[in-house]
């Protein structure tokens, strides 16, 4: 990563209040006041790339908004990225663009799936992983990552024993929300076994590939694959580039039979996946966004060693998972002693911080918090310092 962080202002404070903006005015309705510090939802506090915003205004400045077609430019600018980023030549008939990594996660439930069959994830995951098996009548079968040391691991005899009770998809988180792992080549290698031996499908999750930080790198599970492996890849450009309200991601799926049937999945609710802006955007990230995304991995690199220092040094009550991609953080509270509940109430009502509690992410999240990392250093830092005088610990 060449690029220099200083080039864009991750340290301006931009205001969000006023804006619709679920993390910002979504305060008082998720924590029941409207004065704590947000550090939950996955979005960003920092502008979007200039050249998204450029792109944007432009189109926004012919008054006529209506129905859209998708141009080559949007599959070009994919195609293009994951080339560039991770040596991935993806043809085009592979790509499907959907309204969403979520909804496509439900979607792959229902196409991959009967009613009653068995799905895994990996827990702690990010909730949605849960949800899309349950309200689809799916059952959930569970992957417990394990601790070991510090770092979280894939517990890949327990895989192989839900594998065995007739599992038919694995839902897969990489790199992985909220424990930030970049799994590497020889997870995926035995991941990838499994599936062959059993049969499961994999829906590979990767909105963020693009956010790893300069010493790790990340593998799209498809690039291991060989003929007959059945693997569905979620990417988008709304995590990287801090895009999120525009919705606009993409399916990758070599296999025809898979792609034919997550397509009539989609088609059976009529849903569009696009609008004027998301296309725009979407090409103009994959385009222009690469120099502000490397800027922004050394800034969240800073960020995330700054305050694993801080908690370190002054609060070590909490320990930080040390985060390999994300800018998600995930703490270990356990030290304090505190019931979940009575940890949320004092992130909450004493040191004024609103995170996601532990527990929204499944087996083995109590005890921890998610914090997010992607706001100007200054405010993460001292909001850490209201955490540190709540616990009188010198600051």
């Amino acid at each position: 990563m060449a690029a220099n962080s200083l080039t864009f202002d991750f340290d301006r404070i931009i205001s969000r209040t006023g804006t619709a903006s679920e993390k910002w005015d979504g305060r008082q309705a998720y924590f029941g006041r409207a004065d704590v510090t947000p550090l939950w939802v996955a979005d960003m506090d920092f502008a979007a790339p200039p050249a998204v915003t450029e792109a944007l205004i432009a189109r926004a400045q012919h008054p006529v908004y209506g129905y859209t077609a998708t141009d080559d430019a949007v599959y070009t600018s994919l195609i293009v990225w994951l080339a560039q980023q991770y040596g991935w030549r993806v043809e085009r008939d592979w790509i499907v663009l959907t309204p969403g990594v979520v909804p496509s996660i439900y979607a792959a439930v229902q196409a991959m799936t009967r009613p009653d069959q068995g799905v895994i994830v990996q827990p702690p995951v990010y909730a949605p992983f849960f949800s899309a098996v349950t309200t689809n009548g799916r059952a959930l079968l569970h992957n417990p990552l394990r601790l070991e040391q510090g770092r979280y691991r894939m517990d890949l005899a327990q895989l192989e024993h839900c594998a065995q009770q007739g599992a038919k998809l694995l839902l897969l988180c990489s790199p992985h929300n909220p424990v930030g792992r970049v799994w590497q080549r020889d997870e995926f290698d035995a991941l990838l076994d499994i599936a062959r031996r059993y049969r499961l499908t994999i829906f590979s999750d990767e909105i963020h590939a693009d956010l790893v930080y300069p010493e790790y790198r990340h593998i799209p599970l498809a690039t291991l694959t060989r003929e007959g492996d059945a693997v569905i890849t979620a990417v988008a450009p709304s995590k990287t580039f801090n895009i999120p309200g525009l919705g606009l991601s993409a399916l990758i799926i070599p296999d025809a039979g898979i792609r034919q049937a997550m397509i009539a999945a989609f088609a059976r609710l009529h849903v569009h996946n696009s609008n004027p802006f998301s296309l725009i955007a979407f090409t103009a990230a994959y385009r222009h966004g690469g120099a502000w995304r490397d800027a922004l991995m050394l800034y969240l690199r800073d960020t995330r060693d700054a305050v694993m220092q801080y908690l370190s040094e002054h609060i070590p009550g909490i320990r930080a998972i040390a985060a390999e991609g994300t800018y998600l953080l995930w703490l270990d509270c356990r030290e304090l002693g505190m019931s979940d509940a009575q940890l949320q109430a004092f992130f909450v009502q004493q040191c004024r911080i609103g995170m996601n509690p532990g527990p929204i992410f499944g087996q083995g999240g109590s005890g921890f918090m998610r914090l997010n990392l992607a706001s100007p250093r200054a405010v993460v830092m001292e909001a850490l310092a209201r955490v540190a005088a709540a616990l009188s610990v010198p600051g």
